[in-house]
């Protein structure tokens, strides 16, 4: 009878945790044709005679798109697209042993592939429900079978490392959000692309370059057999400038910048994007005249933004939690619970619920993540000691619980990745005091210059033990810093090199400059949208080596138009 009484409380908390989202927002009708149909595939697979149905979840991702690209003054391009995907996590077995077990012994190549149906357009309830069960019943065949492959496999095997569950129990999760349907209006973007591109036409060494604004309208929906029921929205609006040309050697350099909003209206007024378009033409031309680099090894700094970048590439990936478990894995971190990664004054944490940093929107925001779980801060590094890892609903032995992290694509399988990555340091310096340590630090190890990476634009890194635990980075404008007080000079044609457990340990101080790095990350669940937020670095050591160069000359004939000007080349780095 206690027990009746204590419950009581919390069965009032869970309705009103269930009813308090409803009154902002209605139910889409596609969410109650996916749960009448998850409630009748899940009762009969469940008490199926062969191997049991014990877990069932549908999401659907309802995509809105609409591009408009522009050049040279014309539009050039304008697409709108709809869709919706199904994907379904169906397992059989039991939350310690199930048909998602990995395969071992098979390199990673012992995979079901299947494309995920789309479901109809309009809300016809009997349509919906038809697609969404020839998918399961599909699945669930296709589910015994592998399950069949992991138990002969756990039985040739030697006894796996990490031992942890292949499913965490989750609380189940209600709430009814408003689905994203922002608008743009696109005749007026037409004419304001138009006539900003027409800009580029100016200069004659601008061989390519294009305004393009892009707004998703992202409605997702889930279901699960455990009683979870979620309905969300998320609009992403872009705007994504560029411009390229090629160097005298051949080697084509390209600048570019985007803007974020979840509303276009919330994008940049023309002057800013007009400076925005200046400054890139300038950059462009001072990397067009700029000296090739020679292969370097030393102190340099890295830019706010750039270091979100940097972070996340060779961090973030790191710490993304199937990366501890699959035996396939490099696992970095696995066993580094609780030692000391970084310097003692850098944390590193990931909010995804986080929605702006300093009134600028993030794009690695949301509420729940694809598995339908609440999302929650989470602190990866603290005084540089590592703390935790972004986890999804696959556990990692000592971390019995997702942590929100499982992130996909539409018709992608979700696994740990990340979302806003915040790098915070205790060790600030203004980024005049930090430029001063990079030449007093050159000066120190007998380096005529040091390196400032003001831009990077992405990267890959290896962390599987099929290749070496190493990373490439990929800088878009970097300049030499002399100690003799000489200008800043441009350079062209490097990519970071290193390994992460040697870079880590080379921070030697932060700026107080924090900065945003909003982009789209690809990994095995897909792309998904990101951040990172991060100060300026100086590391006492940094590794370049000489990028892939094109070899063909430049354009032989003049472009068509008549320029008219010449920028002001390498202003940023002076």
């Amino acid at each position: 009878m206690k027990s009746r009484v204590r419950a009581l409380p919390i069965a009032l908390l869970a309705i009103a945790v269930l009813v308090c989202p409803l009154l902002g927002a209605q139910q889409a009708p596609l969410l109650t044709a996916m749960k009448t149909e998850l409630d009748r595939s899940f009762k009969a697979l469940a008490n199926a005679d062969s191997i049991p149905l014990y877990f069932l979840a549908y999401h659907v991702t309802d995509t809105d798109r609409h591009s408009l690209t522009a050049s040279y003054g014309a539009l050039s391009k304008e697409d709108e697209s709809r869709s919706r995907v199904l994907d379904i996590d169906l397992r059989v077995g039991t939350y310690d042993l199930d048909n998602t077990r990995e395969i071992r012994g098979g390199f990673g190549f012992d995979f079901n592939f299947s494309q995920s149906p789309e479901l109809p357009l309009s809300d016809d309830e009997k349509a919906i429900r038809t697609v969404i069960w020839n998918a399961t019943d599909q699945d669930y065949k296709a589910a015994l079978q592998q399950y069949t492959k992991v138990k002969t496999n756990q039985e040739v095997m030697v006894e796996q490392e990490d031992t942890a569950a292949d499913f965490s129990r989750e609380q189940p999760e209600n709430y009814i959000g408003e689905t994203a349907a922002a608008v743009l209006d696109a005749e007026v973007w037409k004419s304001r692309l138009r006539e900003m591109s027409s800009l580029f036409k100016e200069y004659s060494f601008v061989e390519e370059s294009s305004l393009e604004l892009q707004l998703t309208n992202d409605n997702r929906f889930f279901v699960s057999s455990e009683g979870s029921m979620i309905q969300t929205g998320q609009s992403y609006a872009r705007l994504f400038v560029r411009c390229e040309g090629t160097a005298s050697d051949g080697m084509r350099i390209s600048r570019y910048e985007s803007f974020d909003a979840s509303d276009p209206a919330d994008l940049p007024g023309d002057e800013m994007i007009i400076a925005t378009i200046q400054r890139l033409i300038g950059e462009l031309d001072a990397l067009l005249k700029a000296p090739l680099a020679e292969p370097y090894i030393g102190p340099a700094i890295l830019v706010n933004r750039a270091t979100g970048v940097y972070f996340h590439e060779i961090f973030g990936h790191r710490i993304e939690g199937h990366r501890q478990k699959s035996e396939m894995e490099g696992q970095t971190f696995a066993k580094k619970v609780g030692e000391k990664i970084l310097p003692d004054f850098i944390d590193v944490y990931d909010d995804p619920t986080q929605a702006e940093f300093n009134g600028i929107f993030l794009r690695g925001h949301y509420r729940y993540d694809d598995e339908g779980v609440k999302t929650s801060p989470v602190t990866v590094v603290e005084k540089g000691v590592l703390r935790n890892f972004l986890l999804s609903r696959s556990p990692v032995k000592g971390f019995p619980k997702s942590n929100a992290h499982g992130r996909k694509q539409a018709g992608m399988d979700a696994v740990a990745r990340q979302g806003n990555l915040m790098v915070k340091s205790s060790n600030e310096v203004s980024f005049d005091k930090l430029v001063e340590m990079l030449r007093e630090e050159c000066r120190t190890q007998n380096k005529p210059y040091g390196l400032i990476f003001y831009d990077i634009s992405g990267g890959f890194t290896t962390t599987s033990r099929f290749g070496p635990q190493s990373f490439k980075v990929i800088p878009l404008l970097v300049y030499k810093c002399y100690t003799d007080g000489r200008p800043n000079e441009a350079i062209r044609g490097v990519d970071i090199v290193g390994t992460p457990l040697s870079s880590f340990a080379r921070i030697v101080a932060t700026g107080n400059d924090y900065e945003i790095f909003n982009g789209t990350c690809g990994a095995e669940s897909g792309w998904v949208p990101v951040s990172a937020t991060a100060p300026s670095i100086l590391v006492s050591e940094l590794e370049v080596e000489k990028k892939f160069k094109e070899q063909e000359k430049p354009p032989l004939l003049p472009p068509p138009y008549k320029p008219t000007k010449t920028s002001d080349a390498g202003q940023e780095g002076n």
